[in-house]
């Protein structure tokens, strides 16, 4: 196994999981610059994930909501939404990785493409989103 060293890990405030009616997932989150290499999403099945973006920077997903725990412990795969307000910048699709422990290395901070959506709206209709989860701190 590879071991992986990124030096930039970002902090997500706030973010959405979004689930459509086959049971995929969908991540929406603020766009990062430059395209992502090789990305992985990894779970630890309770309230954290991790977005392995490329070997820069990964993006901490915490305070996952306990009702989006199960179907994406139970996912193969998420698609994953860039957003710069609410214009979709890039969507691509990630494996999901389960883990027993996420391991954080780097330094924190703040918080291929497939469909380019005119805006979120658009995007969660032609995605057929029949659930969204807000996730983060502020939901508590």
């Amino acid at each position: 196994m590879e071991t992986q060293y990124y030096t930039l890990i970002e902090k997500q405030d706030f973010y959405e999981i979004i689930e459509n009616k086959y049971g995929e997932l969908a991540i929406f989150i603020d766009a990062r610059d430059g395209s992502p290499e090789n990305p992985v999403l990894e779970f630890d099945g309770k309230k954290t994930a991790l977005l392995k973006r490329d070997a820069r920077l990964s993006v901490r997903l915490d305070d996952i909501n306990e009702e989006t725990v199960a179907p994406l412990a139970e996912s193969e795969f998420v698609m994953i939404v860039e957003l710069k307000g609410k214009m979709v910048e890039r969507v691509y699709g990630v494996p999901v990785d389960n883990v027993e422990e996420i391991i954080f290395e780097g330094k924190q901070t703040r918080a291929d493409e497939l469909v380019k959506a005119k805006s979120k709206e658009d995007l969660l209709k032609s995605f057929g989103a029949v659930k969204v989860w807000s996730s983060g701190p502020q939901n508590k």
